[in-house]
């Protein structure tokens, strides 16, 4: 295929053969070549804010995935090992890398309580009827084990430029470690920094499921790395989804 700067220059050669030629003589025709316009391209931009409502869980760097299939997790089915990396240290670049991501975006770093971060994520394409369907968004509250909160396949396909969505999230325990609470085990500052992240071992029941929250050492777990201040209720996450392009 001739890229359109070699169909330029072939133009602009032509021209100067067909002057070398006698061009300027009256019996003669002018070739004229016909450069074709590229194909159109299609950009689709989403501006998604997401703010934190716990009172003392951040939350990890978001990832904000476009998708045209499939969903990040499914409620009693097992999580995958990109989930379960990001549901229990924090990682988001497992997700962001799954198959089915048709564009990614992480997020700036820790949305601390009470914060707020908007961030922007772009498909383009040329073709119309293959634009992004679906946006999804899943972050960890790194003052616990494996507990996550996210936007699962939000159909945005009928979402005009300029108009929002707005929601609120729960939260869901991935099911790929014990809700031990100890510091050993909690990758966030209530773990002192220090707390495992990601373990390959399953050793809970393995299978996604709605989050009962936390016991803390308040409550009576005295072996854990939590107070009362680390509970939370749902919902967890306020998002507004906006189509900017």
């Amino acid at each position: 295929m001739i890229s359109i700067n070699k169909k330029l220059a072939l133009t602009a050669l032509v021209t100067v053969m067909l002057s070398a030629c006698g061009g300027s003589s009256s019996d003669s025709e002018e070739m004229v070549v016909v450069v074709p316009a590229p194909d159109p391209m299609f950009t689709y931009t989403y501006q998604v804010i997401v703010t934190n409502l716990t009172y003392a869980q951040p939350m990890s760097p978001v990832a904000l995935v476009l998708h045209n299939e499939g969903q990040l997790w499914s409620v009693g089915e097992m999580a995958s090992v990109a989930l379960e990396n990001l549901a229990e240290s924090g990682d988001n670049s497992a997700v962001l890398a799954e198959s089915i991501v048709l564009s990614g975006q992480g997020g700036a770093g820790l949305i601390l309580p009470g914060m707020s971060e908007m961030v922007d994520v772009s498909y383009t394409v040329s073709d119309e009827n293959n634009a992004p369907t679906m946006l999804s968004l899943a972050t960890m509250l790194v003052n616990t084990n494996d507990a996550f909160t996210g936007i699962n396949a939000l159909a945005i396909n009928n979402l005009a430029v300029g108009e929002s969505i707005s929601l609120t999230t729960s939260s869901y325990d991935s099911g790929t470690e014990k809700n031990s609470e100890l510091m050993t085990t909690i990758p966030g500052p209530a773990g002192g920094g220090t707390g495992e992240g990601f373990n390959a071992e399953r050793n809970d029941i393995d299978k996604v499921a709605m989050h009962s929250g936390v016991v803390s050492a308040d409550d009576g777990l005295m072996v854990s790395a939590l107070t009362q201040a680390h509970r939370f209720d749902n919902p967890t996450l306020a998002v507004m989804v906006t189509r900017t392009e």
